[in-house]
């Protein structure tokens, strides 16, 4: 009868770890390839840009009718993912740069907003703390 094998919390993480980086080089490989692909089945005009649109709108609506998302996007939202993937088919590297930089703006914008929600919590030094200390003993203690 073997022994039981003794394998550590590090080695199994370790083992993770690489099982992940494998299959993130693995997907970005598969992407690779996919927009090749596409890029050929594009320029033979295997594929036009109605295509891609019709197929957007089936994808979601094939979603919604399996549950895995409750309404179907609203029309602006189909036209951005439509024009996303066409700029990928197509090498638009301008568009795609722009659109890069909107996000981020729009992400930056985003955190301000929610720093601005925020409280804040503001620490007095010792020596405004010693001189509230002072005024509230000849009124009273002074609660913190």
């Amino acid at each position: 009868m073997a022994g039981a094998m003794q394998i550590s919390l590090e080695e199994i993480i370790s083992m993770l770890l690489q099982r992940v980086e494998l299959l993130s080089a693995n997907d970005e490989n598969n992407k690779t390839k996919q927009n090749i692909i596409f890029r050929v089945l594009y320029k033979k005009g295997f594929i036009t840009d109605d295509d891609i649109k019709e197929s957007v709108r089936e994808e979601y609506k094939m979603l919604k009718s399996l549950g895995a998302i409750q309404e179907e996007p609203a029309e602006e939202m189909y036209e951005t993912i439509t024009d996303n993937i066409l700029q990928w088919i197509k090498g638009d590297i301008e568009g795609i740069k722009q659109a890069v930089a909107d996000y981020e703006k729009k992400m930056q914008q985003y955190a301000k907003e929610e720093a601005a929600k925020k409280p804040k919590i503001e620490v007095a030094g010792a020596n405004v703390l010693n001189q509230l200390d002072a005024a509230a003993s000849k009124k009273g203690k002074l609660i913190i």
